[in-house]
């Protein structure tokens, strides 16, 4: 069970269920349901779909909206991710997360 820490903001879009892609630098961990902390508080999420590569291959066209919620485009995704991680170099893991109902 992957525990995973979160800014406030990145904490609120997926209580909302507006960010239901969760995506991390380095390999997936493993477990089936994700664990994000923010502070003192908790979410607990099943992960229903994991997809591993370079930033550009999990974060696309397709579904950058699910990954960073206010984003406007692609680029705006990628680049709050940089700003993050301070590269967008090496691999990245994808979590696709069932929102809560």
């Amino acid at each position: 069970m992957p525990l995973l820490t979160a800014k406030k903001e990145v904490y609120a879009w997926i209580k909302e269920g507006t960010k239901t892609i969760d995506v991390r630098k380095g390999r997936g961990r493993s477990g089936e349901v994700a664990v994000f902390q923010c502070g003192t508080s908790h979410l607990r999420l099943p992960i229903i779909k994991r997809e591993t590569g370079t930033l550009t291959e999990v974060v696309r066209m397709d579904n950058f909206k699910k990954v960073i919620p206010i984003a406007e485009s692609l680029e705006d995704a990628l680049r709050y991710i940089e700003l993050i991680y301070g590269s967008c170099e090496g691999v990245f893991t994808a979590y696709y997360l069932r929102p809560i109902e």
